[in-house]
């Protein structure tokens, strides 16, 4: 472990489903979790770096604050992220930072939601110059419409087919089988995924991941904290890269909540494109690339967006997603298994805890502690992701 890694020292989470609860009671339970696995106690913590989530009032929007207050006022420092489903990586980023500075040797990190029935709806009164507010109200276009109209580029360009997409969650649903903290645990089959609703053709009802509560948390420490706590870095997992990047302009594919494009008829386009780009940076910090990836968890909101991670993760070439699925190489005893928790398929969306779990699934698999998806020889993983107005989340977690 080198002195720019960061140690994790504990995970934890609460069990995601639709209980309708405080969002802080799940985070208690995810936070009290991680500190038990690390072996510390909440007064070792030094700082609380809270994912926001915007849905649940003031109290969510000073995330790190109101769990410091749950688990007790003792003096620590706060912060709060938000950056929409990436609000989990920025939070383990301002953790990241307080402890390479050198203003902490111990951090919380703790994300936690509860969300409504149905789609995600924009938040609070009418606000004509927000885009998010717009893209509802003038076209009509939930999320599921920009996941269909991903999924229809896929087939176009790349000729994808519905059975392909049915086939993510089919590997998905499988993996979330052995996950206690899965919501969904249950198989399901090619049929079953093309003949349940269509949400937003060309993508159906099993196509599209649900909204949920829940909640997860890391302990993250300096190297010397955790050489001195454990005695040894031998098996210890780390956190290897953190990458936040934003589109580089002219940005050309149609992202949430945008509806328009960027023009690239005087400026070209990057060579790489906004998510790939973020997972370059990912690589590009921890010195490793595809090659050396044993395992990702991608945000598969939709089937059809996680044959787009398989190519941004460069784990095949530009339309070479749905080959890679049929050969078996995304699953469990693949060459590289994606989404071994279930994903979002089996979990749904909990906003600010998403990218916390990721980390928290790629922990448990670095140190073999993954019972009943346990990818085998699991050393380095890679975590995609993605917020709204641009918002990049890519972690690289290594023993």
């Amino acid at each position: 472990m080198s002195a720019d890694d960061v140690a994790i020292l504990g995970v934890g989470m609460h069990p995601w489903g639709k209980w309708g609860r405080d969002f802080t009671e799940y985070g208690m339970v995810a936070a009290r979790a991680a500190l038990d696995d690390a072996g510390l106690a909440w007064t070792d913590i030094e700082h609380v770096a809270g994912a926001e989530t915007i849905r649940n009032g003031y109290p969510g929007f000073v995330s790190g604050s109101t769990f410091a207050q749950k688990l007790g006022w003792t003096g620590v420092t706060v912060s709060s992220s938000y950056a929409a489903c990436a609000s989990g990586a920025q939070a383990l980023q301002a953790a990241r930072a307080n402890i390479l500075a050198g203003f902490c040797d111990v951090a919380l990190v703790i994300g936690a939601d509860t969300t409504p029935k149905g789609f995600f709806a924009p938040v609070g009164g009418e606000r004509r110059d927000d885009p998010d507010w717009l893209r509802f109200h003038l076209l009509g276009a939930t999320n599921p419409v920009y996941f269909a109209l991903a999924a229809r580029r896929r087939m176009d360009l790349w000729g994808a087919t519905a059975e392909d997409f049915a086939m993510v969650k089919v590997k998905n649903a499988r993996h979330g089988l052995g996950n206690p903290n899965a919501r969904y645990r249950k198989e399901v089959g090619i049929e079953e995924v093309v003949s349940s609703p269509i949400v937003s053709d060309p993508l159906r009802l099993l196509d599209i991941c649900a909204t949920s509560d829940g909640a997860a948390a890391l302990v993250v420490t300096s190297a010397d904290f955790a050489r001195k706590h454990l005695g040894s870095l031998d098996g210890v997992a780390r956190v290897r890269a953190v990458s936040t990047a934003t589109p580089t302009y002219p940005q050309t594919f149609l992202e949430l909540p945008d509806f328009a494009t960027d023009s690239h008829a005087v400026v070209s386009p990057p060579a790489l494109g906004f998510k790939a780009s973020v997972v370059h940076r990912a690589y590009e910090e921890a010195g490793v690339g595809p090659d050396d990836i044993d395992l990702a968890e991608v945000y598969d909101l939709s089937t059809a967006m996680e044959l787009d991670w398989y190519e941004h993760l460069g784990l095949c070439e530009v339309g070479g997603a749905e080959e890679l699925l049929r050969s078996g190489a995304t699953t469990i005893g693949g060459r590289v298994p994606v989404n071994a928790s279930g994903g979002l398929a089996s979990f749904g969306e909990a906003i600010p805890a998403q990218a916390i779990a990721q980390v928290c699934e790629l922990t448990w698999q670095v140190r073999g502690q993954a019972t009943g998806r346990q990818v085998e020889g699991a050393r380095v993983g890679v975590t995609a992701n993605q917020g709204l107005f641009g918002h990049g989340s890519s972690v690289v977690v290594g023993i």
